[in-house]
């Protein structure tokens, strides 16, 4: 079983302290888990935190996963690098290599996410040719080639169409259920939380509000506190939970 868990988290930038004191239960790999909050609210630092990108105080833990099997995908997916598609996978799936050899079993694995992604089309196009939403797709691809058992994603489905927003959310959802890996969304459409993140980290000004089961922690008093925003839970006809926010909340 793999698990990630944060104890005593903290991180700072100069004098100013962006988190302090994050501390979560075990978060089980074989689900999604989101990342919540509004803008500043220390999201991005808290994946660089975790990926070892900054130091700070407190202490990530990895159960059944070594560090190098984490990958972290940022929110900025924009490259000058002169490559082709197939070329940026390719070095995505090498770089903890001491070798360039590529074996069959890795041009098979490149292949794969190419057409898991729907994106084989793209493989020989410049990386400087692609729209945003085609950039992010790479970025995707480049995470999961090598199949990392702990995920960081930063706003993965920000730019792309509606479509391949539910498209990409769910080949998430199957490659953790499949490989078991921790799979850490941040994500800003509650919506998507609610169908596809069975559990949620909510942060507010650098403090961890909440953390737990997604449809056992979101509720207007939460949303309130994070957005400033009134809003009601509701169940569709097909059994759905699904957020409506009727307005902003009046002192905010």
């Amino acid at each position: 079983m793999v698990s990630l868990k944060l104890d005593g988290l903290g991180a700072r930038y100069g004098r100013k302290t962006i988190f302090s004191d994050v501390t979560t239960p075990e978060l089980e790999g074989g689900c999604l888990t989101a990342l919540i909050g509004a803008n500043a609210a220390g999201k991005s630092t808290l994946f660089r935190r975790i990926a070892g990108q900054i130091s700070g105080a407190g202490t990530v833990r990895l159960s059944g996963a070594q560090r190098a099997e984490l990958r972290y995908m940022p929110q900025d997916t924009s490259t000058s690098a002169a490559l082709t598609v197939y070329e940026a996978i390719v070095l995505a799936l090498k770089q903890d290599s001491h070798s360039w050899r590529l074996e069959r079993s890795e041009l098979a694995a490149v292949d794969g996410i190419l057409r898991a992604l729907k994106i084989e089309d793209l493989a020989f196009r410049q990386l400087g040719e692609l729209s945003g939403g085609q950039r992010q797709l790479v970025s995707i691809a480049q995470t999961l080639v090598c199949r990392p058992r702990i995920v960081l994603m930063d706003e993965p489905t920000s730019a792309l169409d509606l479509y391949r927003q539910f498209e990409v959310l769910e080949l998430l959802q199957e490659y953790a259920r499949s490989s078991g890996a921790v799979v850490l969304l941040a994500l800003h459409d509650l919506n998507q939380v609610l169908r596809y993140c069975e559990t949620a980290l909510a942060l507010r000004n650098g403090t961890l509000e909440a953390v737990g089961r997604t449809q056992s922690i979101l509720d207007s008093a939460l949303l309130r506190r994070l957005y400033g925003v009134e809003a009601r839970f509701e169940t569709c006809s097909r059994g759905f939970p699904i957020m409506v926010v009727d307005g902003i909340e009046a002192a905010a």
